[in-house]
């Protein structure tokens, strides 16, 4: 098959390029650094390097591919980050239906069933009803769970306070997962013929901060590490004091209160959805401590 995924080498597409050039598949990767043309390439693919906002670039892109896999960047600019996420769903919307790709999996996320009140998710709840529109084109819309990888952001809170946490509690239930599950995912949904528009939850373990603290904080040598709750005025100062932009912070926390409340993962859950993926926590915690 010919394939062409977005994401350049990040934590997913990276895993699935080798896992698609593996199985005999010819794959172009879209990036936007052409510093990633040489390593692409020595992965057995093709550097196709432009914009997701590019419809033209896109479309050429696309031309000739079998399937094609996309995600938008949830972090696209300072500013305006919703609507900036959804004109690049545009983008790609508009690229497809013009290369008449007949196969599509996006990446997406818990709670992209809901348009509002879960942070940067709502940009990909407006991209799924985009997409949920173009014709002749089977989609599969691969809701993630919660990155473990985004633990690592909370690496200098461990280093400097010793302690971890976020505005939400320790109780929370949340439906985690590897980006190496993600990439299988993916990677079986490219080669299904598939038909319609279906959903599709990739999560690889469901489990509560406060395990987190604990697994985490043994493979590091901190076993008494704490789960803290924070307010969301405390999330939002950490994370500006950290660096983030005022409207990243904002979004952040309400994802954080989206977690809190049970709305983010509650589809996910109250339909008791099969965990497909196999890297659990106290595997990703080996993984972490090596990295920490």
């Amino acid at each position: 098959m010919k394939i062409t995924i977005s994401g350049s080498l990040g934590n997913v597409s990276k895993p699935l390029v080798q896992k698609l050039v593996a199985s005999g598949h010819e794959v172009t990767v879209i990036s936007s650094s052409s510093d990633r043309s040489e390593a692409i390439e020595a992965l057995g693919a093709k550097p196709a390097i432009g914009s997701v906002s590019d419809v033209l670039f896109l479309e050429k892109s696309f031309a000739g591919a079998d399937a094609v896999y996309v995600m938008t960047p949830p972090n696209m600019g300072g500013s305006n980050i919703l609507a900036n996420m959804t004109e690049a769903g545009n983008a790609f919307a508009k690229a497809i239906k013009n290369s008449d790709v007949k196969r599509v999996v996006m990446l997406s996320s818990i709670g992209a069933d809901l348009p509002k009140g879960t942070g940067p998710i709502a940009g990909l709840y407006n991209i799924e009803k985009i997409y949920e529109t173009l014709e002749n084109t089977s989609i599969t819309f691969l809701r993630a769970g919660f990155f473990y990888t985004n633990f690592y952001h909370d690496v200098p809170m461990i280093k400097g306070a010793g302690i971890i946490g976020s505005n939400f509690p320790a109780s929370t239930v949340i439906p985690y997962v590897h980006p190496q599950d993600i990439a299988t995912a993916v990677a079986e949904e490219l080669e299904k013929t598939g038909s319609g528009k279906n959903v599709r939850y990739i999560v690889s373990d469901v489990r509560k901060p406060g395990d987190a603290a604990k697994v985490l904080g043994e493979a590091i040598g901190k076993p008494d590490l704490p789960w803290i709750e924070f307010t969301d005025e405390q999330a939002l100062n950490g994370m500006a004091q950290a660096g983030l932009p005022e409207e990243i912070a904002g979004l952040y926390t309400e994802m954080g209160t989206g977690l809190k409340s049970g709305a983010i993962a509650e589809d996910f859950l109250k339909n008791k959805i099969s965990v497909d993926g196999k890297i659990k926590l106290e595997d990703f915690a080996k993984e972490f401590a090596l990295n920490f």
